[in-house]
């Protein structure tokens, strides 16, 4: 597994008024504390925009950057997201990060509340998708669309509608989806080939299931606790990565626990640790898989194998 880790997880988010935001030096310090050799590239501003300055800044660190988020306006006629999206890959391709993370934003800030698209609205999102990867091959990046809560793809039914009515590779998220009611470990098993990036979570189903009972607000479950380290929450954490690795995926594995901090005494690393620590030790067990023949197997027999790459 190609395992990075991501500024989230240390309470660094685009958000207004999200929380205490940790300086840059910190969090890069206890990435490379814990082993971490990889991570994306957090809201903008996070690290330096020049991508010579930002490679040279994450090298000090022994960490280099993978991913990036972006949310941007695909369905509203009225605006046009190529230039944005061109001017980010572009940035992408010359600071060597492979894989732009779009988001389907309302265009508000925060992820609390969404409108409901119309007919107009998933057309020009769809096509503004498909007018992203023509132009992705430009640039040499991996495209991936992120569903995520309090977007335009939130729930199964616009999952679904990405899937059928584009071509767009997706980020993987398996707390987002689940919130927004999908099932991550049955989308890998029918649309594994449709993965490219994968940011793991796990999650406490009792809260998800509030925000979308619409008895907590995303950002309120956040608060609460609703990212668990990997391994305590409810996610099919091994199933996921073992139905990923016999399916062929061979990319990142991004470590995300969204947090809200309080001030700059919390110490969120120490939750990245306890993730670490079971990958590391899933990794080590056999993963069952299913067989060809609806049996089940063990993935040492095969190439279907987990392997964490990095620093120990």
């Amino acid at each position: 597994m190609k395992t990075a880790g991501a500024p989230i997880s240390w309470g660094v988010c685009e958000v207004p008024g999200w929380g205490h935001q940790l300086d840059r030096s910190r969090v890069l310090a206890e990435m490379r504390e814990l082993g971490l050799t990889a991570t994306e590239l957090g809201p903008e501003g996070f690290l330096p925009s020049s991508p010579p300055r930002r490679r040279s800044l994450l090298s000090e660190y022994g960490l280099r950057a993978v991913g990036g988020f972006l949310p941007v306006v695909l369905h509203d006629p009225r605006y046009d997201p190529l230039p944005e999206v061109r001017d980010a890959m572009r940035a992408f391709m010359e600071g060597d990060v492979e894989v732009v993370v779009l988001a389907a934003s309302t265009g508000a800030d925060g992820y609390d509340a969404k409108p409901v698209l119309d007919a107009g609205g998933w057309h020009t999102l769809l096509a503004n998708l498909g007018r992203i990867l023509e132009n992705a091959g430009e640039f040499g990046r991996t495209v991936t669309l992120h569903p995520h809560v309090g977007t335009m793809v939130e729930n199964a039914e616009e999952v679904d509608r990405v899937l059928d009515g584009s071509a767009v590779p997706l980020c993987l998220d398996t707390g987002h989806l689940l919130i927004g009611g999908t099932d991550p470990g049955e989308l890998v098993t029918r649309a594994a080939g449709r993965i490219a990036h994968v940011h793991l979570k796990d999650v406490d189903a009792v809260l998800a299931g509030r925000v979308r009972a619409g008895e907590l607000t995303y950002t309120e479950a956040v608060k609460a606790g609703v990212y668990r380290p990997l391994g305590q929450g409810d996610v099919d954490v091994p199933g996921i990565v073992a139905g990923l690795t016999a399916a062929g995926y061979s990319g990142w594995y991004v470590m995300e626990q969204d947090v809200v901090l309080d001030s700059g005494d919390a110490d969120p690393k120490e939750d990245v640790r306890a993730s670490l620590a079971y990958l590391r030790g899933l990794a080590a067990e056999p993963v069952e898989t299913a067989g060809p023949d609806g049996g089940h197997g063990d993935a040492r027999s095969g190439t279907a194998e987990p392997r964490i790459e990095g620093r120990s």
